[in-house]
This record gives C-alpha cells, sequence and structure tokens, in this order.
C-alpha cells in the first residue's frame, strides 16, 4: 500500500537549518548552512548516503541502514522548488533518487530527464495535485516528501501525511527554520496528533517514527478528579 512519507532531521529544538538565507553572498557561507549541516552530519557520514551520491567511504552502521531503508522504500518523491533548484547542479547527471521527482513550483518547466531513472516534473496546480501524480507513478511504493520543511508543513497542513520521521540530533541551534512552525492553520484548540511507531537511538541522532493520525481537538482532562478514590493493593 502507498503511503506519503516525510523524513527530516532537526535539532533538539526543532530547526532543520539555521536562519533564512537572504541571497547575499554564497549560501556555502550563510548561518542557514551551516545549521542545515550540522544536523545532517549524520548523512553525511553514512555508507548508503555516499554510495547514493557516487562518492567512497563512509560508516556502515545503524545510520547508514536507515537511510538505505528510506530510499529503498520510495517509488517516487515530492519536492520543492527550492531544493531542486538548489540541487540541481550539485546532483549531476544521475541524481540520487533512481525514480520520478514531482516539483511543486509556480514556475512551469519542461520535464528534465536524467540518468539512473530520475525524472523532474514540475507540477503548477498545487501540492495535492503532485502527491496525486507520485502516487500514479510509485508502482505501490511509498511517495517520499523530499523537503524542504516548508513543502512537509504544507503537506501535513493538507492532510496528505501518513508517515512522518525525525532524526532528531542532539544540538540545540536556537535559532532558524523551524519543521513545525505556526503555519499549519490549527486553530486554538486543535492538534496534530501523532504515534510513534519505531524509536532507533544512536550516538549522533535519534530516528523517531510517527504515524500521522490527524487532526484532533484539544480537550481538557478532569485533572484527576473524576476518575473516582485511588485504590492500592498491597
Amino acid at each position: 500500500m502507498t503511503k506519503v512519507t516525510a523524513q527530516l532531521s532537526v535539532s533538539v529544538d526543532g530547526f532543520y537549518a539555521g536562519p533564512l538565507f537572504d541571497g547575499d553572498g554564497d549560501w556555502m557561507d550563510s548561518a542557514e548552512s551551516a545549521g542545515f549541516f550540522r544536523v545532517t552530519r549524520w548523512v553525511t557520514d553514512a555508507m548508503a548516503w555516499r554510495e547514493r551520491q557516487g562518492f567512497a567511504g563512509g560508516e556502515q552502521d545503524t545510520n547508514s541502514e536507515v537511510i538505505a531503508e528510506t530510499f529503498g522504500a520510495a517509488g517516487a518523491y515530492v519536492m520543492g522548488r527550492r531544493m531542486a533548484d538548489g540541487g540541481e547542479a550539485p546532483w549531476g547527471e544521475e541524481p540520487p533518487f533512481r525514480a520520478p521527482v514531482f516539483v511543486v513550483t509556480h514556475r512551469p518547466r519542461e520535464t528534465l530527464l536524467r540518468g539512473g531513472g530520475t525524472s523532474f516534473t514540475y507540477v503548477t496546480d498545487g501540492v495535492a495535485s503532485a502527491v496525486e501524480q507520485a502516487r500514479a507513478a510509485a508502482g505501490g511504493r511509498n511517495v517520499a516528501v523530499a523537503g524542504g520543511g516548508s513543502l512537509v508543513r504544507q503537506v501535513l497542513k493538507a492532510g496528505l501525511l501518513d508517515e512522518l520521521e525525525l532524526h532528531v540530533v542532539p544540538v540545540v541551534l536556537g535559532t532558524g527554520l523551524r519543521l513545525l512552525d505556526a503555519d499549519l492553520d490549527l486553530g486554538d484548540k486543535e492538534a496534530i496528533e501523532l504515534t510513534p511507531t519505531r524509536v532507533i537511538p544512536t550516538p549522533q541522532v535519534t530516528h523517531i517514527r510517527y504515524q500521522v493520525t490527524g487532526r484532533a481537538p484539544l480537550l481538557l482532562d478532569d485533572r484527576g478528579s473524576g476518575g473516582g478514590p485511588t485504590t492500592t493493593t498491597n
């Protein structure tokens, strides 16, 4: 059964990158870049990620197994235009996805074909359309929302996300681009409920997978007053 999934590396305080780069200078020298590369260090150290990029070396460990599993489960991807633009040159002629990628954008562009089975289709009629097209192309495997964080929030906000995996890195950034920000259109007494289904701790990062169970009202409990007397057994 095809699931729509998303996974992102975040700091303990919820940031997936440093403060937004304003376009003045080199992104690689920016605070946004510094935060992003800190929380994704575990990824670039992993053998499975390095192999997909065409690089040698890397650690064959639990983190690498998590990355290999994620790549293996994805039959198609949905991506934001900023991520696609930024990755087009570094990914080269054979990007690491090896599957159809649907890019959410306001700017039309012809489908871009790359080696290894990767294609980039530019979708101009919204995130729901991109997810639907990715489902049709996924061949029964998962649709992976590749990012960035703004797109993940859009998919979550639209109720289209089935599974969210957070890779929580033991660092506090203090400021930056926050994944779960205040633009989810939640009511004052409403929440999006998640059910944890897997936790894998490693020294570099803790992988927490959640099933997204959807929006629900925030209800006050009885603060312990309505449950009757507490019974103690000896």
